[in-house]
């Protein structure tokens, strides 16, 4: 007998070791004040989903659910790895008002807590989707979002719900189309490669993370459990090594050497050495420790790193782990894209995003090409070095984009991107800084390749 797979979010899938949890009904939309991001005439509701998450929900003035557009937003991170937390989805309300202004509703759930786990959080998306539908009715279009971390989420749920189990066979699912801004979509099992590279590079360099009178810990642990580190303390030894938080005049020469042998092996800026070091400590401790059973997702074991002042001596001394394939098997299950999507999906990334390489589009381009999906693909890329938002007038460019080639199917180019942005830059008092001749590298060209098994 085949399962409608909507009926399994009661109960939800338990990926990653996420303890079982009793569903409860989500709470009814209650109204709240708008923040004063979103425009006026809009109203806003709140409430609980019922399993430990909290929600955000935005109608435009006149806003309809016969000719309305909901848009269902999959949130960042996660940098937060203990319970939900009701700011999280106001937060997201805030940066996305923009989604608003443009006409659509919008909503975000919290997920149920924090820490990773991608299957889960789409899930919880999901049910916000229903439960907005219950509430408010059923909107004309539906877009999945999905930002940062959030499009990894949103890959995932276009594969998960993609299509259902209804009375006549199967149908389509409850989504008609994916944009996808800054993801991370390379899949748990590869994403992540370059923070283990961080942290044995680091180590190898600074040595001090942990101190040689710490408890020693495989490193790929992210950060024993009891460990009583705090991430200003963290701060304060990658500063005392590299000198990253002072003025390049006031840092010595042995911490200048330092800071560029790490940023030039794991080409990273440095601006965001400390936050990709915080990931790789606390989000890994959650990844491996609490949803992996304390098993290793991660290989540094002949991996070939490049770029310090003496590569040799570095790949001699650097630590070397293999994973643990019943890991690597589960990690994927949850998190890595198949391709296997029935909606068109618009991306926008860019080329120098200091948190998400922009190679990790090539990593998804490749993903649904060889599912044989590569048609339902259109990427854009901006001239920007930001992460977490991009030029507003790029966003409503995207969502009319998406909208046309569903509704009227009229398949988006970038250069037809690019020109709908420069019809919103009045209207959004920002620049568009679209390169629609720009195709991302092969990760392997930012990221040491993992070698075969």
């Amino acid at each position: 007998m085949r399962i409608h797979p909507l009926a399994c979010l009661a109960f939800s899938a338990l990926a990653l070791h996420t303890a079982p949890t009793t569903a409860q009904t989500p709470t009814a939309p209650a109204p709240r004040a708008c923040p004063s991001e979103v425009p006026a005439g809009a109203t806003c509701y709140t409430g609980e989903d019922g399993l430990g998450g909290f929600y955000w929900i935005a109608l435009p003035a006149q806003w309809k659910p016969g000719s309305g557009v909901l848009v269902m937003h999959a949130h960042g991170g996660p940098a937060d790895t203990g319970p939900a937390k009701p700011e999280r989805s106001q937060e997201d309300l805030k940066r996305w008002a923009v989604t608003v202004k443009a006409g659509y509703a919008w909503a975000g759930a919290s997920y149920r807590r924090g820490g990773f786990g991608v299957s889960m959080a789409a899930e919880d998306t999901e049910r916000l989707r229903r439960h907005f539908v219950a509430h408010f009715g059923p909107p004309r279009r539906t877009i999945l979002h999905g930002q940062s971390y959030g499009g990894s989420v949103a890959a995932k749920g276009a594969e998960l719900y993609a299509t259902a189990s209804g009375p006549g066979g199967t149908v389509k699912g409850p989504y008609d189309g994916v944009l996808l801004t800054s993801g991370m979509l390379g899949g748990g099992t590869s994403t992540y490669n370059f923070r283990i590279d961080l942290r044995v590079v680091y180590q190898y360099v600074c040595k001090n993370h942990p101190m040689p009178d710490e408890p020693q810990y495989p490193l790929w642990q992210g950060l024993p459990m009891d460990a009583k580190l705090t991430r200003a303390e963290l701060a304060n030894r990658v500063d005392e090594c590299t000198g990253v938080r002072k003025p390049a005049a006031q840092r010595t020469e042995q911490q200048r050497a330092n800071l560029a042998n790490i940023v030039n092996v794991i080409r990273i800026p440095e601006r965001s050495l400390i936050a990709h070091l915080n990931w790789a400590t606390w989000l890994f401790r959650d990844l491996t420790q609490l949803r992996l059973g304390n098993r290793n997702p991660f290989t540094t074991a002949g991996v070939q790193y490049r770029g310090s002042t003496d590569d040799a001596a570095l790949n001699a001394g650097v630590l070397r782990y293999t994973a643990d394939p019943a890991a690597v098997a589960e990690l994927a299950k949850d998190s890595d894209p198949t391709g296997r999507i029935h909606m068109p999906v618009l991306s926008l990334h860019a080329i120098n995003d200091p948190t998400a390489f922009v190679e990790l589009e090539s990593s998804y381009r490749d993903t649904l090409e060889r599912a044989g999906t590569g048609h339902l693909l259109v990427q854009n890329f901006s001239d920007e070095s930001e992460h977490s938002y991009l030029s507003d007038p790029q966003y409503p460019a995207l969502f009319t984009a998406l909208l046309n080639w569903i509704d009227k199917n009229d398949k988006p180019t970038p250069q037809k991107v690019a020109a709908l942005c420069k019809g919103y830059e009045a209207a959004y008092g920002d620049t568009c800084k679209l390169l629609p001749d720009y195709r991302s590298p092969p990760i392997a060209s930012r990221v040491a390749p993992r070698p075969v098994p």
